[in-house]
C-alpha cells in the first residue's frame, strides 16, 4: 500500500481552508458580540457561527481525505 499523493493534496489543501475558517468565524462572532447596538448585530453573529460549523465540518473532511489518501485499498 502506498499513499495517492494526489488525494494527500486534496486533503492538506481541505486543511488550509478549515485552518483560515477557524480563525475568520471566531473573529466575526467576537466583532458582532462587541457591537449589540449596531444593525448588522444578528447577521454577523449568524455568519460567524456558520463559518465556525463550516470549519469544524472541514477539519473532518480534510483528516478523512488524507488518511484515506494513506489506508484505502484501491
Amino acid at each position: 500500500m502506498k499513499t495517492d499523493k494526489t488525494v494527500l493534496v486534496k486533503g492538506i489543501k481541505i486543511l488550509v481552508f478549515a485552518l483560515m475558517s477557524l480563525f475568520v468565524g471566531p473573529i466575526l462572532i467576537s466583532i458582532a458580540f462587541y457591537n449589540p447596538e449596531k444593525p448588522l448585530y444578528i447577521p454577523m453573529l449568524i455568519i460567524g457561527c456558520l463559518i465556525s460549523a463550516f470549519a469544524i465540518f472541514l477539519v473532518f473532511k480534510g483528516i478523512q481525505t488524507i488518511m484515506n489518501s494513506m489506508f484505502k485499498k484501491t
